[in-house]
This record gives structure tokens, sequence and C-alpha cells, in this order.
């Protein structure tokens, strides 16, 4: 079974969000990536090693690590402020 940790910067975007049914996409996509950790596009450059996901509008960024076999969901962000 793979272990989830999420990030204290992703706990506190997370509570703050007010929208019931964006927040219901975004548990829908915890659940893809806990199914099948691959499922994110690969980043590169200095995002290297992490993984992310597209919930309209923003993006959920995650890092897998495989010899931990655990999933660390990083931040959800507006691909304009990356």
């Amino acid at each position: 079974m793979v272990e989830v940790i999420y990030d204290k910067k992703f706990q506190k975007i997370f509570s703050k969000i007010k929208d019931n049914l964006f927040k219901e996409k975004v548990k829908k996509q915890i659940q893809k990536i806990v199914a099948d950790p691959q499922v994110g596009k690969p980043m590169m450059y200095t995002r290297k090693g992490t993984r992310e996901l597209y919930v309209a509008p923003f993006r959920l960024a995650y890092a897998y690590h495989q010899n931990e076999d655990c999933i660390e969901f990083l931040d959800i962000y507006h691909k304009d402020e990356q």
C-alpha cells in the first residue's frame, strides 16, 4: 500500500478552498494518483523528480518516491503563478 504524505503548504492551500465542487475534483484526482502514481506528467529542470496533474484551472503537484513507496502532495497552484 502506498503511503500518502501531505506537505504543510498543500494542507494550508487545500484548507482554504471554499468551492466544494473544486475540492471534490481535487480529492478524486488524489485518489487517481494513489491508484497509479505514474499518472501525472513528469516535470523537468528545477521541478525534476515531481509530477503534476491538471485540475482545471490549477495544477496538483506531487512527488512519488518509489524506493519508499510513498506519495507526497506538494502544492496546488495556477499555471500563471509558477
